[in-house]
């Protein structure tokens, strides 16, 4: 009896461990797949091919540090301009937006952390022959445009390490007025109808419009959707565009899986080993090898899938058999193809040719961040949630009591009166300085919740003034957009104007957050932005922000908006200067 309850046991709790990862696990229901995204499933179809893109070379510009050059669209006709420059540093930058587009398309404008430094050119070729070729000054690395198909080939030295458009995958839909369909016209007697048929040219259902689980997109600018393929002639492997639940090194996804999808969203119960959307999305590629290292910076906020070839991981031993008797070695280097909903084409090429040097490249564009405060890298103590200020004095003491070090107590959103951030609820907490200053006596910080959605509360200043000065994010009538999420009916501060920047920065300076002190620390969280009643738990495309831009263009970007104006606000605290 014994002995079979030995045997039994472990298997009883394997499979109720497997019962409840089950159960616990995301809805993927909740979430949409690539086929349930219409520009993701008409951009996707896309094969390799000769591109349908060409360069047309007598309108070619050359100035100190950039060129620009018209793209043309082989069957439509349309046109695009092209703008290549070099940065300092082995970085090459090209922008591809439509010439004479029927409105703006949205650039990303904050995500780097200065004005890269551009440097002058070396332009040779152009009309007379089949490629154009521009060498950064001062540096070992040139770009070579052909003209015809358009391709951009990137090289460190003489090694080629990342060729764009070399798939001919390129895609960029043009913004278009959406057409009534015509009537068909009446039969004349005597003759067959079918000669006079309209042909209509069919569009996937979702262009104009889409739905998804009772949420309508209404897409006021119809398909804008734009896509293009990187090779890595030089790599084995793709590493990057994080935040994925996999594994470090990208998985082969062409043909047999969903692409990587790049799109913030509120996603606590994930899968492993799979490349569905969590919380961040940085659309950084690199692709390394024994020779050479590169990478490729997508500048976009809007959704993307990035579709990885990974011919490594696509070998068999009948394939191997084949090269290792015939003596063959050539093989098809990684691809991603990146594929995004709206923007432009934004595209720095970090050149490398070391991992350290792509990586210092991209960190020379984007930024590094601070060294944390010693404090930081210490043991946190958190949960949700502390009850009250008894209850946050105790589990200090028991630290002490126990001798286990600690250094940091944090506070779920239950301290602040009825979820009101840059309040406290008295009742649970009368004494917060006293709390704070108990906690740094100890050397111990206070990190408190603050997230983005705002209580709607009449009695609440923060709503009012929001309301009043026009701060929220807007529904696609111009209207305050009001979601759900923690403190129940809300609305969302609107980051991208830099007034609300200001204003919400100015809420943690000590004169307006004044039950709070310098050592006090910020959590930041649910700026997705989480909405618990809207589209896959996030805000409706078609909300709009300032400027007009729709939230389909800046999505990815919101949380960063959201944290730029916190530390704004953190180091006006402490007067300019980083705490150790």
């Amino acid at each position: 009896m014994a002995a079979g309850s030995r045997v039994w046991l472990p298997l009883l709790l394997f499979t109720l461990c497997c019962l409840y990862q089950r159960t616990v696990s995301v809805d993927r229901n909740n979430f949409k797949t690539c086929e349930q995204s219409s520009f993701c499933r008409r951009l996707r179809q896309t094969e390799p091919a000769v591109s349908k893109f060409v360069v047309l070379p007598e309108t070619l510009q050359t100035y100190k540090q950039y060129i620009l050059l018209d793209l043309q669209h082989s069957e439509s006709k349309h046109l695009f301009v092209l703008k290549l420059a070099a940065v300092r540093g082995g970085i090459f930058h090209f922008q591809i937006d439509e010439k004479s587009p029927l409105s703006e398309r949205y650039r990303v404008l904050d995500a780097l952390a200065k004005e890269p430094e551009y440097v002058n050119v070396k332009v040779e070729g152009g009309s007379s022959g089949s490629t154009i070729t521009v060498t950064a000054d001062g540096g070992t690395s040139r770009a070579v445009v052909t003209l015809a198909p358009f391709k951009i080939d990137f090289y460190n030295g003489d090694k080629l390490v990342v060729a764009a458009n070399s798939k001919g995958m390129m895609e960029y839909e043009q913004l278009r007025r959406k057409e009534s369909k015509p009537e068909a016209p009446l039969e004349e007697e005597g003759h067959e109808g079918q000669e006079n048929e309209v042909q209509e040219v069919k569009e996937d259902p979702g262009t104009w419009e889409e739905n998804f689980k009772g949420h309508h997109d209404s897409k006021p600018n119809g398909p804008e959707g734009l896509a293009m393929d990187f090779s890595f002639p030089q790599a084995k492997v793709l590493y990057g565009i994080p935040e994925h639940a996999d594994s470090f090194a990208l998985k082969h996804t062409v043909g047999k899986t969903d692409p990587y999808r790049l799109y913030n969203l509120d996603v606590f119960e994930y899968e492993l080993d799979n490349g569905m959307a969590l919380y961040g999305a940085v659309p950084v590629i690199y692709g390394t090898g024994p020779a050479s290292t590169a990478g490729v910076y997508w500048q976009n906020a809007a959704e993307t899938w990035v579709d990885i070839f990974a011919p490594e991981q696509e070998k068999n031993v009948m394939s191997s058999i084949v090269k290792l008797v015939s003596g063959s070695s050539d093989e098809e280097p990684p691809v991603a193809n990146f594929i995004s909903e709206s923007g432009i084409v934004d595209v720095f090429i970090l050149t490398g040719p070391s991992p350290l040097e792509a990586f210092r490249q991209y960190t020379e564009l984007t930024g590094t961040a601070p060294l944390p405060q010693m404090y930081a890298i210490a043991y946190h103590q958190c949960r949700w949630n502390y009850n009250d200020e008894q209850d946050v004095t105790t589990v200090s003491a028991k630290f002490d009591e126990h001798d286990i070090p600690m250094d940091t107590m944090w506070l779920d959103i239950e301290y602040t009166e009825g979820k009101k951030y840059f309040t406290w609820d008295h009742h649970k907490f009368p004494h917060p300085l006293e709390m704070i200053r108990n906690l740094t006596e100890r050397g111990r910080h206070l990190t408190v919740i603050i997230d983005p959605h705002i209580k709607r509360d009449g009695s609440y200043f923060f709503h009012n003034d929001c309301t009043d000065r026009g701060y929220y994010v807007k529904n696609k009538d111009g209207n305050i957009y009001e979601g759900w999420c923690w403190p129940g009916a809300a609305s969302y501060a609107d980051f991208f104007n830099p007034e609300v920047r200001k204003y919400y920065a100015d809420q943690y300076l000590l004169e307006n957050f004044k039950e709070s002190t310098a050592e006090v620390g910020i959590w930041n969280d649910m700026n997705e932005p989480s909405v618990f009643n809207g589209p896959e738990i996030t805000m409706l495309k078609d909300n709009l922000h300032h400027g007009g831009w729709e939230h389909r263009d800046v999505h990815n970007l919101y949380g960063h908006m959201h944290i730029m104006a916190t530390y704004d606000g953190l180091i006006r605290r402490s007067e300019g200067m980083l705490a150790r």
